[in-house]
């Protein structure tokens, strides 16, 4: 009984020098968990959630940080911005050329560590992501889509072979994809990487996960700004799969992140 009390106060004392080692975080404090760590800014007031993003090829959280337009234009949506951190620059996607760390593992102890911290669930946060961490961004959806309440990415979808729709969760979040027509770095039918690896095709990577999602079929919408092409394919478990076209290249627009946190039921602040 002795020894059993005792080993239970050496594990309590650990985890409470654990987390005073950890101190406050935030902002241009990364935040450590288990396999890398990631940042985060809240907005002012009450945050009505996060949106989780994982960076392009070799970029970083802090550097993310940087790029203030997007920072605050998801601020004003009431959403705190978290910046993950990618192993030295990099995402280690299914089909691709990184296999360095377990990706998705490291995701899991971010989200952890979010419930803990600022009490977000899956009701409230958002993934998402540019280029290759877009990519990263589906193969999360994909195999923990229930952790998440709705998805919103850029110029990036799934790697060849792409999965089978059963590989998937059947409880896929809403989506909002934006792609451009001239994109060269991530084009909307993929490219080779090298000789081993090639990226997916972004309508099949789509009608993809609306087959898993069991949407209905695709009809145009309204753009959600004025030069975007849209369809969404509603009826599915979760909510509607919209994907989102432009005439641009490869790129995150302000003014699409902005109409599309609005579309996923995250609107600005008034």
């Amino acid at each position: 009984m002795v020894r059993g009390m005792l080993a239970l106060t050496v594990l309590l004392f650990a985890c409470l020098q654990a987390e005073a080692g950890r101190g406050a975080c935030g902002g241009s404090v990364a935040c450590p968990v288990p396999g890398g760590d990631y940042r985060i800014v809240v907005p002012a007031g009450e945050a009505k959630g996060a949106y989780v993003y994982f960076h392009g090829y070799m970029g970083s959280a802090e550097d993310q940080m940087r790029q203030t337009t997007l920072v605050d234009t998801v601020l004003a949506h009431h959403l705190a911005f978290v910046a993950l951190d990618g192993y030295q620059g990099s995402w280690s996607v299914r089909g691709g050329p990184e296999k360095s760390r377990d990706d998705l593992a490291y995701l899991r102890h971010v989200l952890a560590d979010l419930g803990r911290s600022h009490s977000f669930r899956p009701a409230n946060t958002l993934i998402g992501g540019f280029s290759l961490g877009a990519s990263m961004a589906w193969y999360a959806a994909c195999d923990e889509g229930g952790r998440f309440a709705g998805m919103l990415t850029f110029s990036g979808v799934f790697w060849d072979p792409l999965p089978r729709p059963t590989d998937c969760t059947a409880a896929l979040p809403p989506m909002i994809h934006v792609h451009g027509r001239a994109d060269g770095t991530f084009p909307l039918a993929g490219r080779a990487i090298g000789a081993s690896h090639h990226q997916g095709d972004t309508f099949k990577s789509i009608a993809l996960y609306r087959q898993r999602a069991a949407c209905d079929a695709p009809v145009p919408r309204r753009p959600l700004v004025a030069d975007l092409d849209c369809t969404v394919a509603s009826g599915c478990r979760r909510g509607d799969s919209m994907l989102c076209l432009h005439a641009g290249g490869h790129v995150v627009r302000v003014s699409d992140l902005d109409a599309a946190l609005t579309a996923l039921g995250y609107p600005v602040a008034r």
